[in-house]
């Protein structure tokens, strides 16, 4: 049993999607698709990785840019730590690297924000350096291939796939392999409903034998998701409302918001809101928003403008209505200034006067 490299690499030259950074050996568009795609699918982060070529054709030209302007245009993709790391790194490239990125996989796990994954993928596909990429696909494929029952979120679990992967990685076409395998896992060997029957691997696959394809690959069990409790006050004064940038290691970092009040559980998030009772034009219902380990339940009050005064505090800035596009937002208050509109227009059913 075993994997069979080269019924792999022609079912991929076969089968493969027409993505724009497979036809390039550009370390910096390989590197960027790369970053995009983290926790992104390729269909949402397609465009992105247009925009972000359009607005930055060189790393230099990224490098020279300022954060509000890459995190706008990051705007929707969430995880922004990856758009605030791709910057930094990118300026330190174009500083410190003349504008040049490292050439071999260890130099390129130095910069910031390029993990074991990302490095591998830099170095296999654009310098052709036989180091083996693991992602969740290749997670998936070989554990249902060798039919391993080892978590692949546990540290041992994490150091035997890369072992394994590395060992069956074909060392002359490292790009060509690495990319076959991670399609292979995306197309084929799906996590739901693989096409088993059909697959050329089917021969060698242990999972297949054993009856294990649906276990396969087994992860530790979740921890709960965090629950947080926020209203956001809106401040109404003419044509102006007032926001300010989330600092500290936390979501978000580096976003603009509206004024926050946050609660440690339910009771004393409603206790609030209601002492608001009568300062309060406006609140929207409750809205969920859900992040891959945090659930948050939120509120959007408008408040009268009596409360400009907020506007005073350090790090809050007055803005016109009309030009709050123009800063970067989650994607929470992106969604609520979708549905409004305008905030001078109130589109929910008011439940707080």
């Amino acid at each position: 049993m075993g994997l069979n490299r080269q019924e792999l690499i022609s079912w991929y030259l076969i089968n493969k999607r027409d993505l724009p950074w497979r036809k390039t050996k550009n370390p910096y568009k390989i590197w960027l698709s790369e970053i995009i795609l983290q926790q992104t699918r390729v269909q949402q982060g397609l465009p992105y990785y247009w925009k972000f070529i359009a607005a930055y054709p060189t790393i230099q030209a990224l490098a020279l840019a300022n954060e509000d302007e890459v995190l706008n245009l990051w705007q929707g993709l969430g995880y922004y730590s990856r758009a605030r790391n791709m910057l930094m790194t990118a300026r330190v490239i174009n500083e410190q690297y003349d504008g040049c990125f490292p050439t071999n996989y260890n130099d390129l796990l130095k910069l910031k924000g390029i993990g074991e994954y990302t490095a591998a993928a830099i170095a296999s596909f654009s310098f052709k350096e036989p180091v083996a990429v693991v992602d969740g696909n290749v997670y998936r494929v070989l554990s249902r291939l060798f039919d391993i029952d080892t978590p692949i979120d546990s540290g041992t679990g994490k150091k035997a796939f890369r072992f394994l992967a590395d060992e069956v990685l074909d060392k002359v076409n490292p790009d060509t392999f690495n990319q076959a395998i991670m399609e292979f896992g995306a197309l084929h060997c799906t996590p739901q409903k693989p096409d088993c029957n059909n697959c050329v691997l089917n021969g060698t696959c242990l999972s297949r034998v054993n009856g294990t394809i649906s276990q396969r690959p087994v992860k530790k069990k979740k921890n709960p998701s965090k629950q947080r409790f926020f209203v956001y006050k809106v401040f109404l004064e003419d044509d102006k409302t007032t926001i300010q940038k989330r600092e500290g290691k936390d979501i978000w970092q580096g976003l603009y918001e509206f004024p926050l009040e946050e609660f440690d559980d339910a009771k004393k998030q409603m206790d609030y809101i209601q002492s608001c009772k009568g300062k309060t034009l406006y609140c929207s219902s409750e809205i969920t928003h859900i992040l891959s380990h945090q659930r948050i339940k939120t509120f959007f009050i408008y408040l009268k403008s009596e409360k400009k005064k907020e506007g005073l505090k350090q790090g809050v800035l007055s803005v016109p209505i009309n030009e709050l596009h123009c800063y970067p937002v989650s994607v929470l208050t992106e969604n609520f200034l979708k549905k409004t509109k305008s905030l001078t227009f109130f589109p929910f059913d008011q439940n707080v006067t």
